[in-house]
């Protein structure tokens, strides 16, 4: 028997007033006393119901019959009859609880209530979960409401226009019950979830293996499936999957063979891959120079790839920015034509949960699915013996409980297949809960399933697979002090013969010597600092006494590790030079310049990068020959050679003339080139890479206005100032001379 939320609470009220008539009347009538379930809250039938339906279980549990708890007040004995509420009131069913989602909707993780410090935990104290298992009982300000207007109906008011009370500001002051519902309570988070968002703190998820990620997409239920491979421009390519061939077996990329096709079947499915990099507003502040870097990126990924690079077209590449809608739109675009499962694939706190929310085509249920896609059940599978019990008692139930069946089938939990590593689709809305965004490395425990379109398609959020042990390393107050949130404008650096870079005071970049004078550009959110090499290596050490600080934990020092050795062997010399090489100055080739700009950059996993460039003359560039090698047959005489000034008077005073030869030849396979070499000191000599520059520095470093270019620079106040002191020290002489006379 189940009672209607406005029945429960004029029972409750009666159930009140016979109390306190009984309590008033104990001589006259004495009885069995009911103890009202207002004061004792643990004997509310209701209880038991809530607990055991937030409880993941595979049967819809019943409520028994209300029965009322009593306790003797009276030394009279009566027999023990169940007491039924009294005639006049209707009964109907009780209050109906909600369960608890099958998925937290943060983090994927099943919903449990037995291990609190895993995810999925939901405390059922918390009074976030409790306003949503019991909504009704959570409107407490509609029942006083609703009191206060009752007593306002019994008053006279004329009798209280009299005693000077405002009856129109009074009845003014009641709001209708239609504006003053309250909107359905939240889906609330895990509280791991809950404590990520409001705390920023908690622990990491165990990383899922390349392995599980594979089989996981094998068991989609769509025949179309597209995997975007999400890479994080903070340390790009090192976010890339290892042993990314494995995935490309079942998803090949398609090659620069004319005809080549863009994908294959695979077991009556069919799966391609895109790269997505994420956060590409921190290479530039601008769209059409991240658009202009988009070869650059190309290149970069196709050498990262190593073999399978090669010969591929790469035309699957996107460059996005979410937090600046960077190329989402055309993204979002692309997601609702394809249709099928979208899978968001990735390492571990490279933006793929932020990507999903800016991604993710929202409020598309009015439209019509594709007639090529094939349909799909969102729910379980349940096998034909429970398929036929389920219609069997359909057929034979009651049609006055038509509406409370209906109720228990839409809150009725599936049974999950444990061996399965997909859960279970929710059901579609046009705007439903996106997975949470946390600077944690590895927020998402579990697939995130959330279908859109009328059954067109899903996205798919899946957990990351591990980035980077690197803050195991560091001190818990300033692990989130590695990430990169915005864009970075670095500031110049020197490192002259005899110094070195410090990055957070635990990783040391020093040049091998001869070295020459280098430029240095850190691109991290951790402080940088050039000091001399012997006072480096302690201060990364965490031996020496400089005042200089070091993020890492106690011991690392002793952990740390040559990490590589990494030469600067990319020519920027055409980037660098300026109007010398620029075609509508000087116009100069690379070539005739007596040196050359060498560059590099140093990656950090999960940090940032750090540009090094460095000026070398061309004649040190070459190694020379040794002496003891014989002379070649009929080698010809080189030309004189011209000094740098020499070639540019020449080349001033007759432009037509043919360009001079080079003042050294061009280099050949056979040669080997002396490229400056820096050795890169990390913990346990990992977490360290490089790639092709990027020439961050020019694209990031402050403009130059002209108001700026044509001012002159500030005159020293260093005269000044003495000039000052001098003559305030001549006024105080001057003044102690009288007295002194005197």
């Amino acid at each position: 028997m189940r009672f209607s939320p406005t029945s429960y609470d004029k029972m409750h009220r009666a159930l009140s007033s016979r109390w306190l008539n009984t309590a008033l009347n104990i001589a006259e009538h004495p009885r069995r006393v009911e103890l009202p379930v207002f004061l004792c809250p643990s004997l509310n039938p209701l209880s038991h119901y809530q607990r055991l339906g937030t409880v993941a279980s595979s049967t819809r549990v019943r409520t028994s019959r209300w029965k009322v708890q009593h306790r003797c007040l009276h030394m009279q004995a009566e027999a023990s009859v169940e007491t039924s509420p009294p005639p006049n009131i209707e009964i109907k069913q009780p209050i109906s609880t909600q369960r608890l989602p099958k998925q937290c909707r943060g983090c994927g993780a099943l919903s449990q209530t037995a291990f609190p410090n895993q995810p999925g935990y939901f405390d059922l104290g918390r009074k976030a979960v409790q306003n949503y298992l019991n909504p009704q009982g959570a409107d407490r300000s509609r029942r006083e409401d609703k009191v206060y207007e009752d007593a306002l109906k019994h008053f006279d008011h004329e009798e209280l226009k009299r005693k000077g009370v405002d009856v129109e500001a009074l009845a003014l002051s009641i709001v209708p019950p239609e504006t003053k519902q309250r909107p359905p309570p939240k889906v609330p988070l895990c509280d791991r979830c809950h404590t990520l968002l409001h705390n920023h703190s908690g622990e990491s998820i165990y990383h899922p293996s390349l392995e599980s990620i594979r089989d996981t997409i094998l068991e989609s239920p769509y025949k179309y499936n597209h995997v975007y491979h999400v890479l994080d421009a903070a340390d790009f390519p090192m976010s890339l999957l290892p042993r990314l061939s494995e995935l490309l077996d079942m998803m090949p990329l398609r090659t620069k063979n004319r005809r080549s096709k863009a994908g294959k079947f695979y077991g009556n499915q069919k799966t391609e891959i895109s790269f997505i990099i994420t956060r590409c507003d921190l290479l530039a502040p601008t769209k059409p120079q991240v658009d202009k870097l988009f070869p650059y990126l190309q290149e970069v990924l196709r050498d990262a790839l190593g073999r399978t690079g090669r010969n591929v077209r790469l035309g699957n590449l996107t460059a996005v920015s979410a937090k600046r809608s960077w190329w989402t739109k055309e993204l979002k675009e692309d997601i609702w034509k394809r249709g099928g499962a979208g899978w968001m694939v990735g390492k571990a706190n490279v933006g793929k949960s932020q990507l999903f929310e800016a991604v993710f085509p929202k409020g598309r249920m009015e439209l019509t699915p594709s007639k090529h896609q094939i349909t799909v059940d969102m729910h379980a599978k349940t096998s034909n013996d429970e398929t036929t019990s389920v219609e069997k008692a359909e057929t034979q139930s009651d049609p006055a409980q038509d509406g409370v069946e209906a109720q228990a089938i839409e809150d009725m939990e599936e049974e999950l297949d444990e061996l399965s590593l997909l859960p279970p689709a929710p059901k579609e809305t046009n705007y439903p809960d996106m997975p949470l965004v946390s600077d944690l490395p590895g927020t998402t425990a579990s697939p995130i399933r959330i279908p859109f379109g009328n059954g067109r398609g899903e996205l798919i959020d899946l957990p990351g697979l591990e980035r980077t042990s690197l803050e195991q390393h560091v001190k818990k107050e300033h692990r989130l002090s590695l990430i990169m949130r915005s864009r970075i404008v670095p500031e110049q650096m020197t490192l002259t013969p005899g110094r070195s870079l410090l990055i957070g005071g635990f990783i040391r970049i020093t040049p091998r010597e001869p070295a020459p004078i280098m430029l240095t550009y850190a691109f991290t959110p951790i402080q940088a600092h050039v000091t001399r090499t012997d006072k480096a290596i302690g201060i990364q050490n965490q031996t020496g006494e400089v005042n200089i600080e070091n993020i890492a934990v106690p011991g690392t020092g002793e952990k740390t590790k040559l990490a590589g050795s990494f030469q600067l062997k990319w020519d920027v010399t055409k980037q660098r030079t300026g109007p010398l090489t620029r075609k509508d100055a000087v116009g100069l080739s690379v070539e005739r310049l007596p040196y050359r700009v060498l560059s590099t950059d140093i990656l950090i996993e999960g940090v940032g990068w750090v540009e090094i460039t460095a000026q070398v003359r061309t004649k040190d560039l070459f190694k020379q020959r040794p002496a003891s090698e014989p002379p070649r047959a009929e080698e010809p005489q080189e030309p004189k050679q011209l000094s740098a000034l020499e070639r540019l008077d020449a080349l001033a005073e007759s432009p037509k003339k043919k360009p001079l030869p080079p003042p050294v030849p061009e280099p050949t396979e056979s040669d080997e080139l002396n490229w400056p070499v820096v050795d890169v000191y990390s913990p346990e000599g990992k977490f360290i890479s490089s790639r092709k520059p990027m020439n961050g520095w020019i694209l990031n470093k402050s403009k130059v206005s002209a108001a700026s270019r044509k001012s002159r620079p500030r005159k020293s106040m260093k005269g000044m100032k003495k000039l000052e002191k001098k003559r305030r020290r001549e006024r105080e002489a001057s003044a102690t001379a009288p007295s002194a006379s005197f």
